[in-house]
């Protein structure tokens, strides 16, 4: 997701009921270089503020190497059904910390 709003609709309204998703769902931030980046078009998935790369799953692995600096947690969203607990400095799931 490019935009944060996007990803905040997926992790709430979607991960969070989503038993693959262990029932919760994270919004991320991180940069990617820019050449790198500009291997994938920009996919609209429905609206203006839907916008995306989509990057084939065998790509996943070069993809995470281009990603500069770290990966950020900004917003979590556990549902009903998660089994957890979230720290509230991170975001991240506590029995991840360990």
């Amino acid at each position: 997701m490019l935009t944060a709003e996007y990803a905040r609709t997926i992790a709430r309204d979607w991960n969070t009921k989503d038993a693959a998703s262990g029932y919760a769902g994270f919004v991320t931030r991180f940069e990617l270089e820019d050449e790198f980046a500009r291997r994938y078009p920009v996919q609209t998935a429905g609206g203006r503020a839907h916008q995306e790369l989509w990057v084939p799953a065998d790509e996943l692995e070069d993809f995470n190497k281009h990603i500069v600096g770290g990966i950020q947690v900004i917003e979590a969203y556990p549902g009903s059904r998660f089994a957890g607990t979230i720290d509230p400095k991170t975001n991240i799931p506590v029995d991840l910390l360990e």
